[in-house]
């Protein structure tokens, strides 16, 4: 098969949807197909480059500005670039792809090569990463519009079958835009398990100086839907019991509301803010850990799925049936605790940093559990296998 892979994200750009596009597109392209992937320009990235087997190109784009969303980070519309439209038309008509798999339902790029797919009749998988949700009421407000006025419509004229990772996402899409079982796969996040075999590439607690010290890692772009207030929250109280313990949080800080509160708890001297570090260096992040709490206002991303697989006890805020089909079990394969919970995430951090065999038989539980149901090579058999069907019905007179 050929496949075109299309996402605005794209390595080196980090972030969860970023790395599953890039590796599933690695995972197809191994498995014997031709991949074209079509991203959108970033940085000093070459805008035409061949990487895991695969081509990929970078379209010329325009960076939003950051207006103090919930999901405000860089993000990049090419087509805001005169001509974008004609460039990724041409692209798609010289691979002449079997089917495409689009990353992400509200950016340009997937709305553009979702149209050139419906034009030519070809199957198309979406995966919805990014729901348009936000605690702010106004915010919220806005983008249930948007959700209806704009993106709605686009997808019932494309007709793509979903790919949806959660259960929130299940919930969001049928209310949103009305999906059901009869149009949608049910696949959990992508986590390259490979990723995590090799060794680390640095010792994190010699070059910060941390020494033996408990360590909370934090790791993820800093931003209203994952605000770290409820970690903050919860400091006082685990540094009354364990004063020595540090947290490192890894990732751009959109939404520093977590540094103003630390200071008025008077915990700043706690944090060790790092800012983004490269793909390649987060197992080291991991490694120098004894929890990792990332996703504690609501969910269990790429970066919480990761840790798990690291082997590192990972704290996460969903329920036990967020993973359709995945039997998650709280204190056994996983560690939950309510959405902007501070004093749950106190009492869950206290008894692993009290408890370090049950920190270890417990991390031991997770990293299995993820590597049998998230693993790269399980998903992307998953979405091969939506593929040749699409394609094998698409073929059918």
């Amino acid at each position: 098969m050929r496949i075109a892979v299309v996402n605005n994200f794209f390595p080196p750009r980090v972030g969860g949807s970023a790395h599953m596009s890039a590796s599933l597109a690695a995972e197809y392209a191994a498995a014997g197909h031709e991949v074209l992937a079509i991203t959108a320009a970033y940085g000093d990235a070459p805008a035409d480059e061949q990487r895991d087997g695969y081509r990929v190109v970078r379209l010329p784009a325009a960076k939003m500005p950051q207006l103090g969303l919930s999901i405000d980070f860089d993000m990049s519309f090419a087509s805001l670039k005169p001509g974008n439209w004609r460039r990724l038309w041409k692209l798609l008509d010289e691979f002449k792809p079997d089917a495409v798999h689009l990353h992400g339902q509200f950016f340009d790029l997937s709305w553009l090569a979702g149209f050139y797919a419906r034009r030519h009749k070809l199957p198309v998988l979406l995966t919805i990463h990014t729901l348009l949700i936000s605690d702010n009421k106004l915010y919220g407000r806005v983008f249930r519009v948007l959700d209806a006025v704009l993106v709605k419509p686009v997808l019932k004229y494309i007709r793509p079958r979903y790919v949806i990772l959660d259960k929130l996402g299940v919930d969001y899409c049928v209310e949103r835009y009305g999906t059901s079982d009869a149009n949608s796969e049910y696949f959990p996040i992508a986590v390259d398990t490979g990723h995590f075999a090799k060794p680390v590439t640095k010792d994190v607690r010699a070059e910060l100086e941390l020494g033996d010290a408990p360590l909370i890692v934090s790791l993820g772009h800093v931003i209203p839907l994952r605000n770290r207030l409820p970690l903050v929250e919860a400091l006082p109280a685990i540094l009354e019991r364990h004063p020595g313990v540090r947290v490192i949080v890894v990732g751009r800080v959109y939404h520093d509301a977590f540094l103003k509160r630390a200071e008025e708890l008077g915990v700043a001297e706690a944090l060790v803010v790092t800012g983004a570090v490269p793909k390649e260096d987060v197992p080291a992040y991991f490694a120098a850990a004894d929890i990792v709490t990332h996703d504690l206002n609501g969910g269990c991303g790429t970066a919480s799925l990761e840790a798990m697989l690291s082997g590192t006890a990972t704290i996460a805020s969903v329920t036990e049936d967020n993973y359709p089909g995945i039997e998650l079990r709280n204190g056994e394969n996983i560690l939950l605790v309510r959405p902007d919970d501070a004093e749950a995430v106190e009492q869950t951090v206290l008894s692993l940093l009290d408890d370090p065999a049950l920190r270890e038989r417990i991390a031991a539980r997770e990293s299995a559990m993820v590597r049998a149901n998230f693993g790269l090579d399980v998903v992307a058999e998953e979405h091969l296998r939506v593929f040749t069907k699409l394609v094998a019905d698409h073929d059918v007179p």
